[in-house]
């Protein structure tokens, strides 16, 4: 028989670390500042399709890694750093961004070099077990319009495109203050 209120399940927190194929995911610490900074997010071409803005100082950086902990503090998982295995080199970020227990959005950032390996597909791969494991219910994903590779990468891993949201999100690195069309593709449990 099934209960009529509400259960009490404990939450269930996610890896600080996690081991792909090729890569290691890991939470993102305050000494990996200088590194984050240089390898993608000042850079205006990886940053272009990103909605927050390109880091133009350290600052930002480190700003970026107090939301960090503040995310994995509040929710079960929250951003992680992309590293090849075998070299140990990071290659960008990924991470879960919850709005509810049940619901999180995702996304990936590779520095230049780290493009057209297949590693956002590996990556993303490695999100969508983490969120299943988590209990999410919905994961989802935005895209702008004229990023087909980001497009190919959630198609590839079974995210359905379920339409476009008009004037919905900013685009800080191509139209500051304007909210412009996006996809949106969602991957249900």
């Amino acid at each position: 028989m099934l209960p009529k209120g509400p259960v009490d399940v404990a939450p269930v927190k996610g890896p600080e670390r996690i081991e792909t194929g090729r890569l290691v995911l890991r939470r993102p610490a305050p000494a990996d500042a200088e590194a984050i900074f240089s390898r993608y997010s000042s850079d205006p071409e990886v940053t272009r399709f990103l909605g927050w803005p390109i880091h133009r100082s350290l600052e930002q950086t480190h700003a970026f890694l107090r939301f960090s902990e503040a995310e994995w503090q509040r929710w079960p998982a929250g951003p992680y750093l992309i590293e090849e295995k075998q070299a140990g080199a990071l290659l960008g970020g990924t991470g879960l961004a919850f709005e509810t227990p049940f619901r999180a959005a995702t996304g990936y950032v590779l520095a230049r070099d780290a493009w057209g390996a297949g590693y956002a597909s590996e990556a993303l791969r490695a999100m969508v077990a983490l969120a299943a494991e988590l209990r999410v219910r919905r994961l989802y994903a935005l895209c702008h319009p004229d990023h087909p590779a980001s497009q190919r990468v959630l198609e590839r891993c079974e995210f359905a495109r379920e339409g476009v949201l008009r004037r919905y999100v900013e685009f800080p690195n191509l139209q500051p203050g304007e909210p412009v069309d996006v996809l949106c593709y969602a991957r249900v449990f």
